[in-house]
């Protein structure tokens, strides 16, 4: 399944059954490509994780390895490692 910005406008209620309804999908054995700007949320449902800039891959990793990888959140994603733990 392929999913662009599917938090884009709602509530965050909606938000949140969003979030649910892919983790479902993930149990069931379903792949998900998600296309994402709210971190949270699609740290909360990926396996990998890439990060695009300009066009190119400036980070591929896990969740956890992005939660060290320090200069990828401060330059690209704008946050602190502190707000992906």
């Amino acid at each position: 399944m392929i999913l662009d910005e599917p938090s884009e406008g709602l509530s965050p209620r909606l938000v949140l059954q969003a979030q649910e309804i892919m983790q479902r999908l993930r149990t069931r054995g379903h792949s998900i490509l998600l296309v994402e700007q709210n971190l949270q949320l699609a740290l909360s449902v990926a396996d990998e994780i890439y990060v695009l800039s300009s066009g190119r891959f400036v980070f591929q990793g896990t969740p956890a390895e992005l939660a060290k990888a320090t200069q990828v959140l401060d330059q690209h994603l704008g946050v602190s490692d502190a707000k992906i733990a």
